[in-house]
């Protein structure tokens, strides 16, 4: 007789659930501001949870990291100065920082525990971001950075947790307000915004702040095998004109910026803003 092997269970959505064999628990530890689990699972490698959801997997994070990541910054053409707002594990660090012409990367996280926990557990997904010379890392809550500053950014990415719990604050219209005052001329703003099939008003609530807001609102998609029911949202919002980059351009940027990613390409830049039709009417 063999033992039953343990599966947990994501109960984020109440009648959706990701379920994921456990082959070992790793470290079980609690935060001032949440619990985290990281097990191993034959598929995915290492999965991160906090408050039993799951954040990031070793096995396709690069998927999440590069699309939030190289979209804005290629199609911006000269971002010198990026925020983050969370990402605690590095892992979007990581691919901000392979821009050679980025010259300063803010990162603002909540929780200095789960920073502590990705170095020591997820190295690879930070892979030294966090003793690069040009990230600062603040330990404090983004909507106060974002009230409280008067930085200006070229890219701010918001790299949150679903809107529940310390990341529900960075979801409001009050929140993109603050945000869009810290952008330089030019700059854009890239949130994470759920599954649109799952989470529809998670899009639906962002997007009608973002439009009133900018002159160029939107989202694009990412297909992470993590983050089920569908593509994930990365909601898009500037007032200059980046979406037009042509991909010829896009293509010549990354190939001077000198690396290769894993999934992010040109062609996959202009395709991710080409959205199925129930995605397009979630924003109108």
């Amino acid at each position: 007789m063999t033992d039953t092997p343990e599966w947990f269970r994501e109960t984020l959505c109440p009648d959706y659930g990701l379920s994921l064999r456990v082959d070992r628990v790793l470290q079980e530890s609690e935060t001032g501001h949440q619990r985290l689990r990281l097990f191993e699972n034959a598929r995915f490698g290492r999965v991160l949870t906090l408050d039993g959801v799951i954040q990031t997997t070793t096995a396709d994070e690069f998927i999440y990291h590069e699309m939030m990541a190289h979209v804005p910054i290629l199609a911006h053409g000269a971002a010198r100065r990026v925020l983050i707002l969370g990402g605690g594990d590095g892992g979007l660090a990581r691919e901000v920082l392979r821009h050679a012409s980025v010259e300063q990367v803010t990162m603002v996280e909540i929780d200095a525990g789960v920073v502590a926990f990705s170095r020591e557990h997820l190295p690879g997904l930070s892979a030294g971001a966090f003793d690069d010379p040009r990230l600062d890392l603040v330990i404090a809550d983004g909507m106060a950075f974002v009230t409280q500053s008067s930085a200006q950014f070229d890219v701010i990415l918001v790299d949150s947790t679903d809107p529940v719990g310390p990341g529900e604050v960075l979801f409001t219209d009050s929140f993109y307000g603050r945000a869009k005052a810290r952008l330089a001329e030019g700059g854009i703003l890239v949130t994470q915004n759920g599954v649109p099939f799952i989470q529809p008003e998670e899009l639906r609530q962002s997007m009608r702040a973002f439009r009133a807001l900018f002159r160029d609102a939107t989202c694009y998609l990412a297909t992470v095998p993590t983050y089920s029911g569908g593509p994930m949202a990365l909601g898009w919002g500037t007032d200059g004109t980046a979406r037009q980059t042509p991909v010829d351009v896009l293509r010549d940027r990354l190939e001077a910026a000198g690396f290769e990613p894993r999934y992010y390409t040109p062609e996959v830049h202009a395709a991710a803003f080409a959205l199925p039709g129930y995605v397009a009417r979630l924003m109108t």
